[in-house]
Formats: structure tokens, sequence, C-alpha cells
């Protein structure tokens, strides 16, 4: 555990210090809720304001990018032999990939809290509550796991930073624009509403649009949250099988 959290702070450290990433992170949710939210309003109907309806997707593009950027960080470490330099040292070898997991999710989330103040003050309409919060807060964690674990077993694999890009492109834009984040599924063609089923980011977007704005789900909410927890375990899974061929060589 003390190593766990000893790795998790270092990589804190160097978070808050880095000035460009950290405007780069202010930045960015006020370009989406600002720009893109009024952008693109005419495209929902008038009985909900746009940037209610995006601001889950927000949110799940904010985990996806969180993700990204944590197998960025461990791809980096084992590319420049840090990664090593964790091995020889007296820890439980479990607690380097703990600790990963940790900072990229603790990034995220710093980044999560920006958006959803930043929609806040946009004015988006949510129904406030402990309860509902605290689901919709379960929700984004399974999904946010879930993709961490998935950047991190990727990251494992691959032989340069150009090529772990090359694969996330990959999975990025199907999430995208394959799923609910930026436009409701009944405008898209069918073929691509049945990719959306199957997609974490549609489980989520939509789980979380049913209990904060209380609109008509496309699955039950109680089928998206065990789709999710699956996924996050699965996910997880993934990248520890992963990890133990890596550090086993």
């Amino acid at each position: 555990m003390h190593a766990t959290v000893a790795i998790w702070m270092r990589h804190m450290r160097k978070f808050f210090r880095n000035r460009e990433e950290l405007g780069g992170l202010l930045i960015q949710p006020i370009l989406w809720v600002g720009l893109f939210g009024i952008g693109m309003a005419r495209m929902v109907n008038a009985e909900q304001d746009y940037v209610t309806f995006m601001l889950p997707g927000i949110l799940a593009l904010t985990a996806l990018g969180g993700a990204a950027g944590g197998g960025m960080m461990f791809l980096d470490e084992r590319l420049r032999g840090i990664l090593r330099e964790y091995q020889v040292a007296p820890i439980p070898r479990l607690s380097i990939l703990l600790g990963h997991i940790a900072a990229t999710v603790s990034k995220a989330f710093f980044q999560i809290v920006i958006v959803v103040c930043v929609g806040l003050i946009a004015g988006v309409q949510w129904t406030f509550g402990v309860v509902a919060f605290g689901t919709a807060f379960v929700y984004l964690l399974a999904f946010a796991l879930g993709f961490c674990g998935l950047s991190l077993g990727i990251a494992m694999r691959s032989k340069s930073i150009m090529g772990y890009h090359g694969m996330l492109f990959l999975f990025n834009l199907p999430l995208l624009f394959a799923s609910n984040a930026l436009y409701p599924l009944t405008d898209a063609p069918v073929w691509m509403q049945w990719l959306a089923y199957a997609n974490p980011a549609t489980w989520y977007i939509d789980a979380t649009r049913t209990i904060l704005q209380g609109s008509t789900p496309l699955l039950p909410v109680w089928v998206s949250g065990a789709a999710l927890v699956s996924f996050a375990v699965l996910s997880l899974w993934f990248a520890l099988r992963r990890f133990r061929a890596l550090t086993t060589t």
C-alpha cells in the first residue's frame, strides 16, 4: 500500500508541476462546453438544452482522454527504463500497476470536476441529489477504470509512443461517433445504432442522462451498470495479465 501511494504521489506532483498540461486541462472543458455546445445547439430539439444533452458525452470523452494519458505515461516510463527501476526496488510489483491506475483515474477526475463546474455555470439542467450524484459517480468510475485498464494493457504491448497513439486512434473514433455522445441515436442509421449498443461509452452516457436528467433510457439503468462493471473487471484483468507477462520477462 505504501509503495502504491508513493508512486501515485510521484505522478500527481509531476502533474501539478506541469503548467502546460494543467493549462490544457483547464481550457479544454471551456472549449468543449462553450464553443462546441453553442455551435451544435440546433441539432437537439428545443425541449432540451444541448449543453445539458452533451455534458455526459464530454464526461465520457474526458475519462477516455485521461485513460489515454495514463497509458502514455506508463509507456514513457517503460521505454525510458524507469519501470525496470521500480522492478528492482523492494516493493510488491503489483503496487507499480496500482499506483499508475490510481494516478490515471485521479487526473481524469480532476478534469471531470472542471467539466462539471463549467457545465453548471453554463446552466446544465440536472437533478441534484446525493443518491443521483453518487450513482452517477459509480458509473463514471467503472467507465474510467475500464478504459484505464485497456489503455495500460495496450501501452504494455506498444513499442513506441507513435504506435500507441495509432492503436488508440482506432478505438477513440468509433467510441466517439458510434455512441450517443454528441447526437441522439434515433437520428443515426440502424447499423450505427447496433454498434452503439455494444459501445461502453453509450452504456455510461445513457445511464447518466437517465439518472441526472430523467431522460428515457435506451437500456435499463441496471443493465448499463452491470455491463460497465463487467467491462471494468475484464479490462483491469487484461492490464494485470499483460503487466505480469511484462515484469516476468
